[in-house]
């Protein structure tokens, strides 16, 4: 049996599913036809369910649950782990503009339906001019002044410095301090028309898959670093830290209870709608 399989090119990912595709493990007879897309296209494609199974973000998630349930396996969950809210002018960073009611402040979002997006509405709600842009060309949008302000995420929050930008708010740990969970990120979703049998499977395969690149951490190295946005190994791996741990390995409930959080606190801001399905595969 063949099924699509969605997921970013970024090093955390290729880590996850390095051993799924590239047969390290046994993949008890099924086989996957694999999507490569920046996190805002693979959210906009499970809007219209394109996909058996897919990365997105939790955000998106709540916006799909009618056609998708989440996998306890795959997940990037973590701690220091959040967006981050940069810019080029120092003089922004202690700004009064950014929590001025109809602040003309610009900035670059990384997709509507990105977790990133969610909490830059929580902790900033009156920076309203948003442009969706591509996760990579918003370091670059910054340098040309065609924004004022950057919504980061993935490897960028290891080079922004470099490129002599600024730290606004680590959207991260302003999760961390509101809630004192860890940031949910993205999940593996797949789709719910799919038999329990083989929802089950997937979810096993891919701990297993994520197992296998715990304890041969360079055995991906090449296919990493064919799909990376940085070349550089020590940034990729830096990278991979952060984002793959004991979440993306099972949620458990430590997990779920960090989601089930987001998605109360997203309802009751009318950001997303209420979600009568039950969220988990396994469940």
């Amino acid at each position: 049996m063949k099924l699509s399989l969605g997921f970013s090119p970024c090093p955390n990912d290729t880590f996850i599913f390095d051993a799924l595709i590239h047969h390290k493990i046994d993949t008890e007879g099924l086989e996957f036809e694999v999507f490569f897309d920046d996190v805002e296209t693979l959210n906009q494609k499970a809007l219209k369910a394109e996909l058996d199974i897919t990365k997105l973000s939790f955000h998106a998630f709540a916006h799909v649950a009618d056609k998708y349930a989440l996998l306890d396996a795959g997940s990037a969950l973590g701690f220091g782990v959040g967006p981050l809210l940069i810019c080029k002018d120092e003089s922004l960073i202690a700004s009064e503009e950014l929590n001025k009611e109809n602040s003309s402040l610009t900035v670059a979002i990384p997709g509507q339906l990105t977790t990133a997006n969610f909490l830059l509405g929580i902790a900033f709600p009156n920076l309203v001019h948003k442009q969706v842009m591509v996760f990579s060309e918003i370091q670059d949008a910054l340098l040309n002044n065609s924004i004022d302000l950057g919504l980061i995420i993935h490897e960028n929050r290891f080079t922004y410095t470099g490129k002599g930008l600024h730290k606004i708010v680590d959207l991260g740990s302003y999760w961390e301090e509101l809630t004192g969970c860890a940031i949910p990120l993205g999940g593996i979703v797949i789709n719910r028309n799919l038999d329990r049998e083989i929802q089950l499977k997937v979810n096993r395969l891919i701990r297993k898959s994520v197992e296998f690149a715990f304890k041969n951490p360079k055995s991906g190295i090449d296919f990493i670093s064919r799909h990376a946005q940085e070349m550089d190994e020590a940034v990729m791996y830096k990278h991979i830290d952060l984002y793959v741990n004991k979440y993306s390995v099972d949620l458990d409930t430590e997990g779920r209870r960090a989601i089930d959080i987001l998605f109360k606190m997203a309802h009751e801001k009318g950001i997303i709608p209420q979600i009568t399905k039950n969220l988990y595969v396994t469940s």
